[in-house]
């Protein structure tokens, strides 16, 4: 930080500081995009279904889901029988 004697030297640090803050905006504004948080969401997505090392399924995790959504689907059956 200058001490305020030099009137170029405060300008460089004005230039300095609005370079920084441009900066700072421009990659707010791209992990802020719909394009980017998208992308984001579908990695997150993958690397739950697929081992991002391997290359390999996670049938654990491929498990779990496939028998939540089998579940959900015999409770709706049960439920829709018993109210008839």
């Amino acid at each position: 930080m200058s001490n305020g004697s030099d009137p170029s030297a405060l300008a460089a640090e004005i230039e300095e500081t609005r370079e920084r803050l441009a900066g700072t905006i421009d990659e707010l504004m791209h992990r802020a995009s719909p394009k980017t948080i998208v992308s984001r969401e579908v990695a997150d997505v993958k690397a739950f279904f697929v081992d991002p090392v391997t290359g390999e399924p996670r049938t654990d995790n491929i498990l779990k889901v496939v028998g939540g959504v089998v579940g959900t689907i015999a409770v709706f059956v049960v439920l829709r029988k018993l109210t008839r």
